[in-house]
């Protein structure tokens, strides 16, 4: 295996693991069930395409606009959790409602819930924006720049199969499946948001006792 190779193995596994497809694909379905297939393919692709350019975006130019508005990735973090803490909560107890959406709205709504929440934060979260600007900061060759932006476009192409294809995934879970599967993610993306939360916070605590 060539290290070119290795590398994206590696940066695809990252971010694999941070974006966690399995954990989105319950609530994209859920808050895509009132849409037909059509819809549905149009919101998944709107999401993902979100989530790309807001992963290339913070890859390049992260650094430079959290240091612009004196932001930094401890923030990001405290806000992503507490933003997954509540979007956990409401799936472990079964709280996405299934939204009815008329013929005229479908546009509007397609366009509203493919940018937030599950283009961002939901695909492109805390984790995988602070792993592509780790990646990118680490990425001293040219060579590696084009390998990371190749991860994540392949990454995205991923979810963009699983999403599409949860229907047929939910139709073998069943809806008992379904509902054990949503609690389950539920209760992992709320200990993702914990963690999030608390290495967030740990910067500013240690400020504030001068640790």
């Amino acid at each position: 295996m060539t290290p070119y190779l290795t590398l994206l193995l590696l940066y695809m596994t990252s971010f694999i693991t941070l974006m966690n497809p399995l954990g989105i694909m319950p609530v994209f379905l859920t808050m895509t069930s009132g849409l037909d297939k059509k819809g549905r393919r149009r919101t998944a692709i709107r999401s993902l395409v979100t989530a790309f350019f807001t992963l290339i975006a913070f890859a390049f130019g992260g650094e430079l606009l959290f240091s612009f508005f004196g932001i930094s990735v401890a923030g990001l973090k405290v806000v992503g959790g507490v933003l997954f803490f509540i979007l956990g909560y409401d799936m472990l107890n079964a709280r996405l409602s299934r939204i009815k959406v008329t013929p005229e709205e479908v546009n509007a709504y397609v366009k509203d819930v493919s940018i937030t929440p599950l283009g961002i934060p939901m695909i492109a979260g805390p984790g995988s924006i602070t792993n592509a600007i780790i990646l990118m900061d680490q990425s001293e060759t040219p060579a590696q720049k084009i390998i990371l932006i190749a991860s994540i476009l392949i990454v995205c192409l991923i979810i963009l199969v699983i999403l599409l294809s949860g229907d047929q995934i939910m139709k073998v879970l069943g809806d008992t499946g379904n509902k054990i599967l949503m609690k389950l993610m539920g209760l992992i993306v709320m200990v993702l948001a914990v963690e999030f939360f608390f290495t967030g916070i740990e910067p500013y605590l240690k400020t504030i006792f001068n640790l």
